[in-house]
């Protein structure tokens, strides 16, 4: 049974990302006073009283002689609409009742949808009494908040659980399933995969680099399987993040790669493996979070019947110790493969919760000191008394010794290499710690 979905809708900058961020206790959506930041849905997952719901943040309604990118916002906030089990219209009281609020309404009505109306910026009890003006708009009773001040943020919790009660099941639990990030430099087709995915265009997706602002989180379910799809920004190199608002989404963009269970590091195919793709994944890497490499764009490269082996071997030269990293080619705009992208992705994941026994891990120690010893240090000699598996997810692994910060760093390159070898862990980066005994 899906989680219910309730939508905040309304014209730019009336505070919908504020109340957003409000609602779920977390800074997760961008605000800024710049009219327009927020352009995708943004979803994340909201409990209140034991109850669970999707709450999604939409990009403002620009209704008056909107440019090219408004209409695509405006394209995705009706989307919001139409998928929406309840839908929070959000009116600035300070500025009052405008044209855009009164076409917006008008849209809502048609729809038929169970709809709560929240008069924003009601920040002290002289504006509290503009809300009345709200219902002009035919919408019933509204309700007064202050976003960023947290009045009335409680009442209107307990307002959309009991609407929600009436017109979907609520949920008391909720399970994202495996949480994937797709991350990668802006415009490689982030955001045309996952609409490629899914079969829809739920996300925007624009020529122009750096539509993608803000984290996306996208349900999905692929063979019984549950998956929390994020739509990350695209990360740029430092020094090129000037605005405050990219400043910002890098920032989520990495919280994203750290709340990710796989990273999807996607890079285009035509430019190859350019040195930001590499940082990304080497970011990746070492938050430790398992990872995927996927060339889009393939249907646009020249190749033969070898192009993709070489690709895959000048790639594997280049990342040197991130080679466990599994590569796959795919087209977005095609579809070519994309379907298998999260059939990796859960190979890579089960492997990260692989749990290997301490037995077959002594045995497989013996073996790899009987092949190369770790060196000893002046008159230290190191002996290796026994090694087990103390997580998973990604794995740690614990190994006994009697001298554990003399161990040679290029020895314990030779041990990670052997543990690939001979367990797999494809895509998925492990420790080793060594402990005195």
């Amino acid at each position: 049974m899906s989680l219910p979905i309730v939508a905040i809708v309304g014209r730019p900058n009336v505070g919908k990302s504020s109340l957003f961020n409000r609602l779920i206790g977390k800074n997760l959506a961008v605000v800024d006073p710049i009219s327009g930041v927020t352009r995708d849905r943004n979803y994340a997952s909201c409990t209140w009283n034991g109850a669970s719901f999707y709450l999604v943040d939409t990009g403002g309604m620009a209704m008056e002689n909107p440019d090219d990118m408004e209409k695509l916002i405006l394209d995705q906030s009706t989307f919001a609409v139409e998928e929406a089990d309840l839908i929070i219209l959000l009116i600035d009281v300070q500025v009052g009742v405008v044209v855009s609020d009164q076409s917006i309404s008008r849209i809502l009505r048609k729809a038929n949808k169970p709809c709560i109306l929240v008069g924003n910026k009601a920040d002290n009890t002289a504006l509290e009494a503009n809300v009345h003006e709200l219902h002009t708009l035919g919408l019933g009773d509204p309700m007064a908040v202050s976003a960023t001040g947290g009045r009335g943020i409680g009442e209107l919790l307990d307002s959309i659980i009991t609407r929600l009660s009436e017109v979907a099941p609520v949920q008391t639990e909720f399970d994202p399933g495996i949480r994937v990030a797709v991350v990668g430099r802006p415009n490689v087709g982030k955001s045309s995969f996952i609409n490629k995915l899914l079969g829809e265009s739920r996300l925007i997706v624009s020529p122009i680099a750096g539509t993608t602002r803000d984290a996306v989180d996208t349900p999905f379910v692929v063979d019984d399987q549950k998956y929390t799809l994020i739509d990350t920004a695209g990360l740029r190199r430092r020094y090129r993040v000037a605005e405050s608002i990219e400043y910002y989404t890098t920032l989520r963009t990495t919280r994203a790669i750290d709340g990710s269970d796989v990273a999807v590091v996607m890079i285009d195919g035509i430019d190859g493996l350019t040195t930001q793709d590499q940082r990304i994944l080497a970011q990746v890497i070492q938050s430790r979070r398992s990872a995927v490499l996927v060339v889009n764009k393939w249907d646009k490269v020249e190749k033969d019947g070898r192009t993709a082996d070489e690709y895959t071997k000048a790639i594997n030269q280049i990342l040197a110790s991130h080679n466990f990293v599994p590569v796959i080619y795919i087209s977005s705009l095609t579809g070519q493969r994309v379907a298998k992208v999260m059939e990796m992705v859960k190979t890579v994941y089960d492997e990260s919760r692989r749990q290997i026994g301490t037995s077959e891990l002594n045995y497989f120690l013996q073996k790899v000191v009987a092949r190369r010893h770790p060196p000893a240090v002046g008159a230290k000699y190191i002996k290796l008394n026994y090694m087990v598996q103390s997580e998973t997810g990604p794995p740690t692994f614990l190994i006994f010794c009697n001298h554990p910060r003399f161990v040679d760093k290029s020895w314990i390159r030779y041990l990670v290499n052997q543990i690939h070898e001979e367990y797999g862990f494809s895509g998925v980066p492990f420790r080793v710690k060594f402990r005195q005994k």
